[in-house]
């Protein structure tokens, strides 16, 4: 039986020992004496280094949730003592008393800046956060009514892990935690996760990594074992910032950094970006005047030439499309496993309202961009990134938008040992069956496999000046001839261009460049991309998931 219980937790009965009593305070990470007054007022983050102090159970509702917004659910349950361990009882009664909070975790519904989200807060103060029975029995409660009610749920973690008092019955929580999770995603619902300092043991090993976007706050450190028992078990080194929140970030287990600053404003947006509108509601309108494209310049350049044109440095770029046609754009990071890809960007963003997931493959304008992003070559880090960005568009029934530039997928000793052909097959897989539209457009270089990995799609359209190729014109040179000179005669007779490749019917539509893609036509390009990818979502966002899915397979079965 849920229980409801009213609190405005913009009043306190007491003083909060967030961090230590008096008008100064040190800071354990640059140790400077911090004005105490101004360190609350700067959302408990040192004002002289950064360190984030942790932040209480009250502070953090009043951080996020709307003033009065929130209702407490599930005061009052009582802890289990299966292990009959000494004074356990009798310290949890102690900490409610001292604490003035409930559990380790508080439990309700609020709204941010008005969007309604059911909102869990853990609180390092009491036993460290652990996980005992309640922990886990409110969670999960809270979980269940949000599947029941169809509200997303986000979760402040902050733990040391099971609770050693409850001995196994400690442990069931992290499967019952998960399992009703599990139903909440099954049930097409959003489940955020903001990790904060320390989150680590069956926490991490839970519920704080199920989310469907995983933030963290800086410096949190997070992970299933912690540093100290790594170093005392195995006396195994550690790098410097191991399991800290852009350790996370760099090794693609989170989708990013959030601030306190941009805390609500950022969950607020993340919250409505998961609610589908309409077509109309989403500003979307098939009453589009997309201008009339004149005889594309097939003349003017050699094939050779559009692909000399097509890896030009100066070259628009996916993020350069990405900003220019959408609005709001989150990049979300990493493949959940190893790494974030810097050649693979994607996430979430507005098309004149409406939510769409965008991917891309991205290159750099410069040497130094370039080796950041790998030339443009994805890792299977990259395509599994990708992937899992698009599994998640389907779950939320987003439209998904596809950039593609690359010469190719990369062709490394660790790129092979962590399974590139099988990243690419999977993605081939996955996106013929997925019941959302998807939209890819080569910008630059379709470089092979690597390319065809982001291009299972409803439609695929061309830049007039991008290419799209088995292998690049010097490797069939190499293969066919033996010579890799000869790729500008390679280049003549693949039939590489936009405009060889509708006439084949591999793409459906061109767009045509009056002057190569750059930044001087920029936004006229973005203007008229943004008109065509509107009516395409338009004409496609209705209909059946089913006859989506066959529509592609039939796309594809032609060839």
């Amino acid at each position: 039986m849920l229980t409801f219980k009213k609190q405005n937790f913009g009043i306190t009965s007491r003083k909060e020992p967030e961090i230590p009593e008096g008008m100064w305070v040190k800071c354990d990470s640059c140790g400077e004496m911090l004005y105490r007054e101004d360190v609350v007022k700067n959302h408990l983050v040192c004002y002289k280094c950064g360190k984030y102090f942790r932040m209480t159970t009250k502070r953090r509702l009043r951080l996020v949730t709307d003033k009065h917004s929130f209702e407490e659910w599930d005061a009052g349950l009582e802890a289990k003592d299966p292990l009959e361990y000494p004074e356990y009882p009798e310290k949890i009664a102690a900490l409610k008393e001292k604490l003035n909070i409930d559990e380790a975790v508080t439990t309700g519904r609020c709204t941010i800046h008005g969007e309604e989200t059911v909102i869990a807060v853990c609180d390092a103060r009491f036993l460290m956060g652990s996980m005992g029975y309640v922990v886990g029995e409110k969670i999960t409660r809270a979980v269940e009514k949000a599947t029941e009610l169809r509200l997303p749920i986000i979760i402040f973690t902050c733990s040391g892990g099971a609770r050693m008092q409850e001995g196994m019955v400690s442990l069931m929580q992290m499967a019952k935690t998960s399992a009703a999770l599990k139903k909440h995603s099954d049930a097409g619902l959003l489940y955020i996760t903001v990790l904060t300092d320390p989150t680590t043991g069956g926490v991490t090993a839970s519920f704080a990594m199920l989310g469907d976007i995983i933030l963290a706050e800086p410096g949190a450190l997070v992970g299933f074992a912690g540093p100290r028992v790594i170093e005392q078990t195995i006396g195994q080194k550690l790098p410097e910032g191991f399991q800290r929140a852009e350790f996370l970030v760099e090794h693609g287990l989170i989708d990013g950094i959030i601030h306190r600053d941009d805390m609500k404003d950022m969950l607020s947006r993340l919250l409505h970006m998961h609610q589908m509108p309409t077509k109309e509601e989403g500003l979307l309108t098939n009453k589009l005047t997309i201008p009339e494209q004149s005889r594309l310049h097939t003349g003017h350049m050699t094939a050779w030439e559009r692909v000399l044109t097509a890896r030009a440095s100066n070259r628009l770029t996916s993020l350069d499309y990405i900003n220019g046609i959408f609005s709001y754009f989150i990049e979300m990071h990493g493949d959940r496993h190893d790494a974030d890809d810097g050649s693979t960007v994607g996430g979430i963003a507005y098309l004149d309202g409406y939510p769409v997931t965008v991917i891309g493959q991205q290159k750099g304008h410069t040497t130094k961009e370039n080796i950041v992003r790998n030339f443009g070559m994805p890792s299977p880090e990259g395509y599994r990134k990708a992937l899992r960005l698009m599994k998640q568009a389907e779950k939320f029934r987003r439209p998904i938008i596809n950039f593609i530039d690359t010469p190719g997928a990369y062709p490394g000793l660790e790129a092979e040992q962590h399974g590139q052909g099988e990243a690419i097959a999977r993605n081939l897989y996955e996106m013929s069956n997925l019941k959302v539209p998807v939209l890819s457009i080569v910008i630059g270089e379709g470089g092979s496999g690597g390319a065809l990995a982001l291009a299972v799609a409803n439609e695929v359209w061309m830049m007039e000046n991008a290419t799209y190729t088995i292998l690049s014109p010097e490797g069939f040179a190499s293969i066919l001839w033996k010579d890799g000179k000869r790729a500008d005669e390679a280049a003549g007779i693949m039939k590489v261009t936009a405009a060889e490749l509708k006439q084949l019917g591999i793409i459906e539509q061109v767009i045509e460049e009056p002057i190569p893609a750059c930044a001087e036509n920029c936004r006229d390009l973005c203007r008229l991309m943004r008109k065509m990818i509107r009516k395409f979502i338009y004409e496609n966002i209705d209909k059946d998931p089913d006859v989506l899915a066959a529509e592609r397979y039939q796309r594809f079965r032609q060839f």
